[in-house]
């Protein structure tokens, strides 16, 4: 139970930070282009409405079976609510803020690293959040493709219908992705609390 509750958090956490990484930097480079904005979000938007069940099966053939595709489908899911509310977040800094910035000489990368990412870092980390959350529940399928996680108690569960032992395993499969669930969205709220600054808490 254990070995698998580390497994089912593993994938989702490294498919969360390539998320985060891929997701915020999209969210830096289109937030001021509104065409581009809206073709990466329409473009990480339609990648949500793939079937799981599909994608997994779709990325076995070249990346085999295990945590890989896992990893690789978990990542395509989580990445439009962490561009939506980057950009979100880059867009809601208050224009007169950037001017200041820009009167005191600091260049465009200052101004995000120095002065908008901290303003807008509580929305991203929102945004960031709820793809965590989101992710731990489809993390689950991925044992369809032999992926490490809950989701071996739910598939064998099912694979047993109609035995004393069905009910129990996917409760246990479920019970362990709500557990999880908690400690991350635990987690994500000291996080936010430690790297926010108290004025804009």
């Amino acid at each position: 139970m254990l070995e698998m509750g580390i497994g089912h958090a593993s994938v989702v956490g490294l498919s969360v930070l390539f998320a985060s990484i891929i997701g915020i930097a999209l969210g830096f480079v289109t937030y001021r282009n509104s065409r581009a904005r809206e073709f990466v979000l329409a473009l990480t938007g339609a990648m949500l409405t793939i079937p799981s069940f599909a994608l997994f099966i779709l990325l076995l053939g070249p990346l085999g079976l295990g945590a890989k595709p896992v990893v690789v489908a978990l990542t395509m899911y989580g990445l439009m609510p962490i561009v939506r509310n980057t950009v979100a977040g880059l867009n809601s800094v208050d224009p007169a803020v950037i001017e200041s910035a820009r009167g005191v000489g600091l260049n465009r990368w200052q101004r995000l690293l120095r002065i908008e990412l901290p303003l807008a870092w509580p929305v991203i980390i929102t945004g960031i959040r709820v793809t965590t959350l989101t992710l731990l529940g489809i993390a689950a399928i991925g044992a369809i493709v032999n992926g490490p996680g809950y989701g071996e108690f739910i598939f064998t569960g099912l694979a047993r219908v109609g035995t004393p032992v069905a009910v129990n395993l996917v409760l246990a499969g479920t019970l362990g992705v709500i557990i999880l669930a908690i400690i991350f969205d635990a987690l994500f709220y000291a996080v936010r609390r430690l790297t926010t600054s108290k004025g804009i808490r």
